[in-house]
């Protein structure tokens, strides 16, 4: 069965800040698709007034055969719109238990049917022993499982999450990436999820949307957008480690010969529109590899010659800043960086495949 198509043209303004626009946003297939921006940029309010808790100013929300929104007014209200919605805070009912909270969306429905859709539920996520439960009994992890009970019980056609890993500790957010990514699959109906977290979005999403001051500025499959940011203010959204000014020396078979600070990087040219001279260079630190072996073989065409400046354990990675001439930053595993014995001031070799260097029109 074909999923109903979400189409969003609309506009919210706030006094003292920039309107929030969907500008011609289309969500359809089974997939994960993420408003992914900086903190306040606009994804809340975008997913608030989808789900009707919001009404925008102007513009147009339909989803399938049935218009939403439409001439400044919510013609469909958020109860009867077929979608599930979950809250940041999760929002549970502190007086009701957990089979409680799952069966508040379920109204209109006889004892027996809400009985079995509970148990489904319950089943489901793993919630049976704790069907008697509070919400204030819970771990973090447990609310969060039993918010999205809520939200699925009613068999929504849409599900929209708005930062559902925010209120976990990190070891927790960590641990329930995998099951949260794991149930949206099994779901398998539409589903839209905000974060701010790169992790996140790269680990649940399929399709990303990139939201800053209100707008999307870019959108596409989450790796491509990540790997290919359209602009300077993406690759900054989206933590490109590296992005330097550039300047174009060469443009043949579809390679390009840029000039970086004191280096010659080559690139695949890609969509760059002709005539381009000055660039932005842009380089992902995990797609930077180090040795120590100078007569080493390998495919990259970028070899260069590099200083380490300072090392930075992050947790379980290792951040390595270099000097090849520019700037550069590498990211390892810390055993990886131990196997190297690596130290500030050591000689190595920065090796960077040309397709993994994305040029953007500077001013672009």
């Amino acid at each position: 069965m074909t999923s109903p198509i979400l189409h969003a043209d609309f506009s919210k303004r706030f006094s003292g800040g920039p309107a929030i626009r969907a500008d011609a946003l289309e969500i359809s297939g089974v997939g994960v698709t993420v408003l992914f921006g900086p903190s306040g940029s606009g994804k809340t309010t975008l997913l608030r007034c989808l789900a009707g808790l919001e009404t925008p100013d102007e513009g147009k929300i339909s989803f399938g055969e049935e218009i939403w929104f439409a001439g400044g007014k919510n013609l469909v209200p958020p109860k009867s719109r077929a979608l599930g919605f979950v809250p940041q805070d999760y929002a549970l009912f502190p007086h009701l238990t957990v089979a409680g909270n799952i069966a508040y969306g379920l109204q209109g429905q006889s004892a027996t049917e809400k009985k079995s859709r509970v148990a489904e539920m319950l089943d489901w996520l793993g919630l049976e022993g704790l069907v008697a439960r509070l919400p204030g009994e819970l771990s973090g992890g447990q609310q969060q499982r039993v918010a999205i009970a809520r939200a699925v019980a009613r068999k929504p056609k849409l599900l929209l999450l708005d930062e559902p890993l925010a209120a976990l500790d990190t070891p927790t957010r960590q641990r329930l990436r995998g099951e949260l990514r794991r149930l949206l699959r099994q779901l398998a109906i539409p589903t839209i999820l905000v974060t701010h977290d790169r992790l996140e979005a790269l680990s649940l999403g399929d399709d990303l949307v990139v939201v800053d001051e209100g707008r999307i500025i870019q959108r596409g499959p989450v790796q491509e957008v990540f790997s290919r940011p359209a602009n300077l203010t993406v690759a900054g959204i989206v933590a490109v480690e590296t992005v330097l000014p550039g300047r174009i020396l060469k443009l043949e078979a579809g390679l390009a010969q840029v000039l970086v600070g004191g280096a010659c990087l080559t690139a695949v040219a890609g969509d760059l529109p002709g005539g381009t001279s000055e660039v932005f260079v842009c380089i992902r630190a995990e797609d930077v590899i180090l040795t120590k072996d100078n007569a080493a073989h390998s495919s990259p065409r970028n070899r260069l010659a590099a200083v380490v400046r300072a090392i930075v354990n992050e947790g379980p990675l290792t951040r390595i800043e270099l000097d090849c001439g520019f700037p550069l930053t590498a990211v390892l595993t810390r055993q990886a960086c131990a196997e190297m014995v690596l130290k500030d001031n050591d000689a190595v070799l920065a090796l960077v495949k040309a397709p993994q260097i994305h040029l953007v029109p500077r001013g672009g």
